[in-house]
């Protein structure tokens, strides 16, 4: 259920919020910060303004990447990170993320300016204090949820909410991984892969059409069959992969799960 949040409800959420009112909104992001174990606020501020910026990029000459998240942020000789690497360090680093936001209590859950929030908020068309102090506020939620947790059962706590948690990382780390494994960065038209499978689609909001996602992230998510259409000349045009399965079965797609991505072509079906 966490990882359907994260990678389905929160994930839509920080591109459309649901409401006009900023004080529902704000409140619907609390709540998800307390079901998802971190502040949807800046869930919003990394992913949007740091992913989508510069789209799962290589290792540029000073050996790191713009994109935070990148594949091949920790890789070696130009290549994706290894699998393990990539999901298991990165729900590690992400439970070390989250535990210095649940102590950040000792400073009003302020954003310190060490913090990656601060520099991507820094960003923001409006006003920077607004989604700043909405940070906060997902850390105040996500704190007494977890407080409330210890309460009725501490022992619960630590031996089935945290590895819960951790779990649930690992497999939106594996999301990620396979939703960019093998595809090119450094074209528009393939920096992602896509999965058009019926199934999956219906359940997850059009969750496969993850190329179409890059191409236009603000688009409703009903639309997205809307965007392979209308691009479909330029997507046709590339080598691109098109993953017979979801992003989070990928390692079943024996070719890029090997370390040999090859790029699928478009059949008469996909089509």
């Amino acid at each position: 259920m966490m990882t359907y949040n994260i990678i389905i409800i929160s994930h839509l959420f920080t591109h459309q919020p649901w409401f006009r009112s900023q004080v529902l909104n704000g409140a619907v992001s609390m709540m998800n910060s307390a079901s998802i174990a971190q502040s949807v606020q800046e869930y919003e501020l990394s992913h949007v303004r740091n992913h989508h910026r510069y789209n799962n990029d290589r290792q540029a000459a000073d050996g790191t990447t713009k994109d935070t998240s990148s594949t091949y942020r920790d890789g070696r000789d130009g290549e994706h990170a290894g699998l393990l690497r990539y999901i298991v360090g990165g729900a590690l680093d992400s439970m070390l993320s989250l535990a210095t936001a649940l102590l950040s209590v000792t400073r009003l859950f302020r954003v310190g300016p060490h913090e990656s929030a601060l520099r991507y908020a820094s960003r923001s068309p409006g006003p920077r204090g607004v989604e700043l102090r909405q940070v906060r506020l997902d850390r105040l939620a996500h704190f007494a949820f977890v407080c409330l947790l210890g309460a009725l059962s501490w022992q619960w706590l630590l031996m089935c909410y945290l590895p819960a948690v951790f779990l649930g990382l690992v497999l939106v780390n594996v999301q990620n991984y396979y939703r960019h494994f093998g595809a090119e960065p450094d074209s528009r038209y393939a920096n992602s892969v896509s999965h058009y499978g019926r199934v999956y689609n219906l359940l997850t909001f059009n969750d496969g059409y993850h190329q179409e996602h890059h191409l236009r992230p603000p688009t409703h998510w009903s639309r997205l069959p809307d965007v392979r259409s209308r691009y479909r000349a330029e997507l046709d045009s590339v080598d691109r992969v098109i993953s017979p399965v979801p992003a989070i079965l990928g390692f079943l797609d024996i070719g890029r799960a090997q370390g040999n991505p090859k790029k699928t072509t478009v059949t008469g079906a996909d089509r």
